[in-house]
């Protein structure tokens, strides 16, 4: 999943309340990749996804009267690892190494 969660009713400065989603999801023990724009998160099922991207909203919900919320899923069946795995493969396909943060 691709989660990205923002309030839009605080101002332009909103990394705070972003790392309150990105410590929910650390904590949670999925792999998952920070980037600039969403985080992506592995989890074993839908429910899980879904429950977690639920706990991130409820964090901001407690003081944000106005919250923008876009995931994305990706289901692969019997497939796991695929963060990592995705990225290597690209990588292989160029044959040089890609921009990290």
């Amino acid at each position: 999943m691709a989660i990205s969660i923002f309030p839009v009713d605080k101002g332009e400065s909103l990394s705070s309340f972003v790392a309150r989603a990105v410590k929910i999801i650390k904590e949670s023990n999925y792999p998952y990749v920070v980037t600039p724009m969403e985080t992506v998160v592995e989890t074993e099922s839908i429910e899980e996804a879904l429950k977690l991207a639920e706990e991130c909203f409820k964090a901001l919900e407690v003081d944000c009267n106005r919250i923008i919320v876009n995931i994305k899923i990706d289901y692969r069946k019997g497939k796991s690892g695929r963060i990592k795995g995705k990225v290597e493969s690209v990588q292989k396909k160029i044959n040089e190494p890609l921009s990290t943060i």
